[in-house]
């Protein structure tokens, strides 16, 4: 099968690509779970027997086909933040310049996000005027059996869920480092506060219910990084703070501790998105799978 000429334009114009594009990947597929096209497959040079790829080679995998298999033309598009958000937001542009795409404007989720999308040359609005997104692509830190997420580990957890709640689909973009049985345990859940009396919206939250023996950590340094990196408390887009809550053992029941953190006074938002996801693409060793 040959490729598409969208995907021959981008291996042509993208030295990015096309240095990325002879490595090999062996795949191995659950009938439960739809895989790439063979398009795709082909694109990408995956093979049933190859050497795997990096981390990055993987992210730019799930980032494009996100967009590839999701994204049409006339669309309001969610674009996402962070380092896998970032293929796919690279993906929409390049799309966009060769004229595979149309019509198309997008909401970014952090100012970052923004930057990158206006390099590119994406139109861009904002939910003032677009309420309703056709669909939203973006990262995870965490991902449970039921698809409920821990999101926030860059810092835009707000945006991210503003955004994404508007969509009427929400693709999540991962690596298979991001699967877990619980969420917790594996990483962080920031929580976002107003500046105003902090300390004391802290403590409340470490001493919810559904919290309980929770490690709350102000985050320090740059917003974008959940590890402490300077001594100035960390500020969001949005001018607030994250708390940091550091989970030994799996959260028992996200759902009702995303009601408690939210109905918590000085509490902004959480990065737990309970109920959202469409759909799951993951990057992994046994190739791209996705789960719905």
């Amino acid at each position: 099968m040959k490729i598409s000429a969208a995907f021959a334009a981008l291996l042509a114009s993208s030295s990015q690509v096309a240095a990325f594009a002879p490595a090999k990947l062996s795949v191995r597929y659950s009938t439960s779970i739809r895989s790439v096209t063979a398009a795709q497959k082909e694109f990408f040079g995956i093979t049933d027997a190859a050497p795997a790829l990096s981390q990055d080679e993987l992210k730019q995998m799930v980032g494009y086909k996100s967009v590839d298999d999701y994204v049409k033309s006339g669309m309001v598009v969610g674009l996402g933040t962070g380092s896998t958000a970032y293929f796919a937001v690279e993906r929409l542009g390049q799309l966009l310049k060769d004229g595979t795409l149309t019509d198309i404007v997008a909401i970014p989720t952090s100012i970052r996000t923004k930057e990158q999308a206006e390099e590119l040359g994406i139109p861009l609005v904002t939910l003032d005027t677009h309420s309703k997104l056709d669909v939203a692509i973006d990262g995870a830190d965490e991902v449970d059996p039921d698809l409920n997420l821990v999101k926030g580990g860059g810092g835009a957890l707000l945006r991210e869920k503003m955004v994404e709640v508007c969509a009427d689909k929400f693709i999540v973009i991962v690596d298979e480092s991001k699967l877990c049985d619980g969420l917790g345990p594996g990483f962080p859940l920031p929580v976002e506060i107003t500046p105003f009396c902090h300390e004391h919206t802290l403590r409340t939250i470490a001493a919810l219910p559904s919290c309980e023996g929770c490690d709350a950590v102000l985050r320090m340094g740059s917003s974008s990084s959940n590890v402490n990196d300077g001594d100035e408390i960390a500020i969001t887009d949005n001018g607030n703070y994250i708390v940091d809550l550091h989970f030994k053992e799996a959260i028992k029941d996200a759902p009702t501790m995303a009601t408690e953190l939210k109905n918590t006074v000085g509490v902004v938002d959480h990065g737990l998105f309970c109920g959202m996801t469409t759909a799951v693409i993951i990057a992994g060793s046994d190739g791209i799978s996705v789960k719905e």
